[in-house]
């Protein structure tokens, strides 16, 4: 049993190495909530997923910030000694905001483990400790400059690499690539960009040996997605429509798709995350890791998460010096095999430097249990 004595959150924002464009916009740095948490025993730190505009999901940082201020953060307080698997029934009377619950269950979760003195990957069940890394190219302003990104990614030894398209910038974008690269594993991500009635788009990106498709159609079209399963070669994968258990038992029912992409900060924390990878083990479909250019924080608690079993295909947690010059942590280097080692420490396993964890804050709250 855990009693949460004080809560800090922190608005970070870290500059990216360069700027990354999705379907949804681009963005130049990463702005984050980041939440410590502090018990009798230890202390606990968490990282919102969520964005400056609630473009990927619904949350957004700031919303994030009032939910967690307003209605968990009093919640957490008064349930007193509380389990960490308790925590999202005490939270239960908030509907929805899997983003802003996640963030304080997986502090929680941190500072009980290390008071512990047990690794996140050992509590979940991991059976690895290195995990194959991919990496998520964004839409570059030019074929040209995607294959020297790309050239350069290979060459710094990742297994995979993923595509982001939108409408427009597409087929000719990967048709260049997979001539380019013959060999190499690839995928592509549409961010929800496409409709059902743009299925001659997936029948030509069928012909490029893809291992996967992401996120096609709309979130919330999980019958929609089952329907251009059936009519195209390429695996789908879900992403943003899988935001709990429920969610993939069902896609997986349907057919929806043949991959899923598991964001632990997605579906409300790393406890819901295990048990989508389970439901999805169950069902003979693999997983992998997602990312959402976290912080060294979000990162190595995401890399205890992909330690295990059914996490088959290199997921997108990157080395650090993909996104940041700089972390709030200590760099995590690629390997020369493409992996990222588990972190083995007490929880997860790694510590925000203080000083660049100030440097970084644009907006400090504090709040302590009555």
């Amino acid at each position: 049993m855990t009693r949460v004595r004080s809560l800090e959150l922190r608005l970070v924002a870290i500059p990216l190495v360069r700027p990354f464009r999705t379907s949804f916009g681009e963005s130049t740095e990463k702005v984050c909530v980041i939440a410590r948490v502090e018990t009798d025993d230890a202390l606990g730190w968490g990282e919102c997923v969520s964005d400056v505009e609630p473009n990927f999901s619904e949350e957004w940082n700031d919303g994030a910030w009032n939910v967690i201020r307003d209605f968990l953060a009093p919640a957490m307080f008064a349930a007193g000694d509380v389990d960490v698997e308790r925590l999202a029934s005490v939270f239960a009377f908030v509907r929805g905001n899997p983003m802003a619950k996640a963030t304080l269950e997986n502090a929680v979760l941190d500072a009980e483990l290390r008071a512990q003195g047990r690794s996140l990957a050992s509590y979940l069940g991991a059976v690895r400790d290195r995990v194959g890394c991919g990496v998520s190219v964004g839409i570059a302003p030019s074929t040209d400059v995607l294959l020297e990104q790309i050239g350069g990614y290979l060459a710094e030894g990742y297994l995979r690499i993923k595509l982001k398209i939108e409408p427009g910038t597409d087929v000719d974008r990967v048709r260049a690539v997979r001539e380019a690269y013959p060999e190499i594993l690839l995928s592509v991500d549409a961010n929800a960009a496409y409709r059902l009635t743009d299925v001659e788009v997936f029948r030509a990106l069928d012909e490029f040996g893809l291992l996967m498709v992401e996120q096609p159609l709309h979130h919330e079209d999980l019958w929609e997605h089952s329907l251009l399963q059936r009519e195209i070669r390429t695996d789908v994968c879900l992403d943003e429509s899988i935001r709990s258990a429920a969610d993939a038992r069902a896609a997986s029912e349907l057919g929806s798709c043949r991959i899923v992409n598991i964001k632990q900060g997605r579906v409300g924390g790393l406890l819901e995350a295990k048990r989508v990878h389970d439901v999805a083990a169950e069902f003979g479909v693999p997983v992998w890791c997602g990312g959402m250019l976290e912080t060294g924080i979000g990162r190595s608690t995401n890399l205890a998460l992909a330690a295990l079993p059914n996490f088959r295909l290199p997921g997108d947690t990157s080395a650090t010096s993909r996104y940041f010059a700089e972390d709030l942590t200590e760099p995590l280097v690629l390997e020369a095999d493409g992996t990222l080692p588990v972190p083995n420490g007490p929880g997860i396993g790694v510590d925000p430097d203080p000083a660049r964890l100030e440097a970084a804050t644009r907006r400090t709250e504090r709040f302590e249990k009555e």
